[in-house]
């Protein structure tokens, strides 16, 4: 059988920890594998890029690394040339900077790029906040979804979370969002205020590291409680179930 991939180069998605924790307490060996092996990377910021590279490889000769920048400073022209190391047989690094590559990232652009050339994609084992969360909530691991980032408007945010908090009732789906670590105290307020006081609504905060806690309580229920999120990252979870 011939091989459904053009070029001898492959592209790992390599994932990293969620926050400044040992390294090998989340990630398996393959990974650190593959980037004891892996010279040229595509992240989205090469400070942090290198730092997560040292502390999983601790030897690794930085200056023999490059690497290739993907954040909202990319030009969109730009990343098909990220992949030319592939064509030539040599294969590439997709890190993340929290968490798994093109889940909530911007690395699924060269994803797509990669399966448009006929680039073997190799997706390797890491901690996503959103499977982790979802794990925990206690709510409908067969039918949930993420939604990324909820309106920054009052109105508009107020009508996005009355609107998933019914489809969450209708399709018996769980529906996970984020919002900006320093924005997280005002979501929870905006989710007790907006929310049925019975929808349920799962916090997951600091996941993997010391300070992590999941806790799935009604709306009414987190309306007594005391909690600040302010600055952790953190994955909220509603579902109505009446």
């Amino acid at each position: 059988m011939s091989s459904p991939f053009s070029y001898p180069g492959k592209l790992y998605l390599l994932p990293t920890t969620l926050g400044d924790n040992d390294p090998l307490e989340v990630l398996p060996a393959t990974v650190q594998k593959q980037v004891e092996r892996i010279n040229i990377f595509i992240a989205e910021n090469e400070k942090t890029a290198r730092r997560a590279i040292k502390k999983l490889v601790p030897t690794k000769s930085q200056p023999s690394l490059q690497f290739f920048l993907l954040n909202k400073h990319t030009e969109p022209s730009e990343i098909p040339s990220f992949l030319e190391a592939c064509k030539a047989g040599t294969d590439i690094g997709l890190l993340s900077e929290a968490g798994c590559p093109g889940v909530a990232d911007p690395g699924a652009e060269v994803v797509k790029i990669a399966h448009r050339e006929g680039i073997q994609v190799i997706p390797m084992v890491g901690p996503s906040s959103i499977l982790l969360a979802m794990m925990a909530s206690g709510m409908n691991g067969q039918n949930f979804a993420f939604n990324g980032y909820l309106p920054i408007d009052k109105t508009a945010r107020k009508s996005e979370i009355k609107a998933l908090e019914k489809i969450s009732l209708e399709k018996n789906q769980a529906q996970s969002f984020i919002e900006t670590p320093y924005r997280n105290n005002k979501m929870l307020e905006d989710l007790i205020q907006i929310l049925h006081p019975g929808t349920r609504i799962c916090i997951a905060c600091d996941l993997t590291l010391s300070t992590e806690f999941v806790v799935t309580k009604t709306a009414a229920e987190w309306g007594k409680t005391k909690v600040d999120l302010h600055k952790r990252p953190t994955i909220f979870i509603l579902q109505k179930d009446y």
